[in-house]
């Protein structure tokens, strides 16, 4: 045997299964981010996947292989496209993807995006009276919106509420019988039509709504987005006192899951035009600072 030549090959396997194992990583990474995202149990996904979940784990902590079939199963499940659990590299995946949507825009649409870009509050005309309230369940859109249109003396529309009434079942029957991918082009049909129809409104979101890019840019697009946080302790407080757990219904690792889906979306929740800290206020003191908030908003158009 030539001690040399064996010498020489070992660092390129080695750094052949180092590149398989960071890939393996990664592909893990991002399908427990847009897991999270989506306020979804591992056992949703692995039942909407048809994936054990045993098989899942192992995928989500980098210990998994899987194939190109499985993870376009798991993309399935998820909502999402298998270019999206693909890993593109960290410092050029978000680069990659806005590449890929300005391919298909005309090159109006290119300038408009531009525009906007130059300015977060590009394009505040179009936004009306309109005040769209994003962040996690139990943050205080419902209570908060509900007071705030009525200071405003505007119309208030829970855009889950109305979803329920337009297709005659709730969420979580059309989530169970439709799917996610289904569920949230009726909530993206339902945006579209409070905003034709509602100048001067107050919208209380659902948590996941921003996980969905051309739902969010809409919502930013046409209202005044406010992020309604709150620290991960109150979130879950708030939701036990109303008696639902939704999305952590029956989860021993609620707390840590709602910590997840929360670091999952912070970057998007970002994208707001302003926030409100909720964090241990009376419902009239962070009221009194939401309305602060708005006429500041609607004082830039």
């Amino acid at each position: 045997m030539d001690l040399r030549r064996a010498t020489r090959s070992k660092p390129s396997i080695d750094a052949h299964q180092d590149v398989a194992s960071e890939t393996r990583t990664e592909i893990g990474r991002l399908v427990r981010r847009a897991r999270a995202a989506r306020g979804m149990t591992r056992k949703d996904l692995a039942r909407r996947s048809a994936t054990s979940e045993r098989y899942l784990a192992l995928i989500e902590s980098g210990d998994g292989n899987p194939t190109i079939l499985v993870l376009d199963a798991i993309a399935k499940g998820l909502g999402v496209r298998l270019f999206d659990l693909l890993p593109l590299g960290k410092r050029d995946r978000a680069q990659l993807k806005a590449i890929e949507r300005l391919k298909r825009l005309s090159a109006p649409q290119v300038e408009a995006v531009l525009r906007a870009l130059d300015t977060k509050e590009g394009g505040a005309a179009e936004r009306a009276r309109r005040v769209a309230l994003i962040g996690l369940r139990g943050a205080g859109k419902s209570t908060l919106g509900a007071a705030l249109a009525e200071r405003l003396d505007c119309s208030f529309v829970e855009l889950d509420r109305l979803i329920e009434k337009e297709y005659g079942a709730s969420t979580t029957m059309l989530f169970e019988v439709y799917g996610q991918a289904a569920f949230r082009r009726y909530e993206r049909e339902c945006l579209k039509r409070v905003v034709q129809r509602e100048k001067r409104v107050v919208i209380a979101t659902a948590g996941g709504l921003v996980a969905e890019e051309e739902t969010f840019e809409g919502l930013l697009a046409t209202t005044h987005v406010v992020w309604l946080r709150a620290k991960p302790d109150e979130h879950m407080g708030r939701v036990m006192r109303q008696g639902d757990l939704r999305p952590m219904a029956r989860n021993r690792d609620a707390m840590n899951d709602l910590v997840a889906i929360l670091k999952a979306r912070e970057a998007d929740y970002a994208r707001a035009h302003a926030e409100l800290d909720t964090s241990g206020k009376s419902v009239e003191a962070a009221l009194g600072e939401l309305v602060g908030i708005v006429e500041g908003l609607f004082a830039r158009d």
